[in-house]
């Protein structure tokens, strides 16, 4: 097996499933990116900076299971190389987030099933994200997967 570990900021929209209670769906894209964290006597700087070419795309579908939890299961196309399909791994969680407008949440997800390049692919996705008042979502992925070699 072979290990693979990448981190991805996504961007989009989620929405609320006409005529089903506490369902949502929810569709983010993400570009090519470097992610860079310094630490400096000044404290921690971080960057995110894009990258031209092929995009990523998430779709997913959330079932709220209770006050501020939640599960949920889609699948992740990471361009041409391949896709993941993932569910929940136990609850997610949504809440407050202690400024004005969105609200924060948590999720860690089980990859399970891949194709492409992410053929026999397991591994966990940990999902850390905003969502604002009217359904905008700023979603950042941390991603370690095996592979077979």
């Amino acid at each position: 097996m072979k290990e693979l570990v990448f981190a991805l900021q996504f961007k989009g929209k989620a929405r609320p499933v006409e005529g089903v209670e506490g369902k949502l769906t929810a569709k983010t894209r993400a570009a090519g990116q470097v992610l860079r964290t310094a630490l400096t006597e000044k404290g921690v700087q971080a960057k995110t900076e894009s990258r031209p070419g092929t995009r990523a795309t998430f779709e997913s579908e959330v079932q709220m299971t209770g006050a501020g939890t939640f599960v949920e299961s889609g699948h992740i196309r990471y361009g041409k190389a391949g896709r993941v399909t993932f569910k929940t791994e136990g609850q997610g969680v949504l809440g407050a987030s202690g400024v004005d407008g969105p609200q924060r949440g948590a999720v860690i997800w089980e990859v399970t099933e891949g194709s492409g390049q992410f053929g026999g692919a397991t591994g966990l996705i940990t999902s850390n994200f905003t969502v604002g008042a009217r359904g905008e979502v700023v979603d950042n992925h941390y991603v370690r997967l095996f592979l077979p070699a």
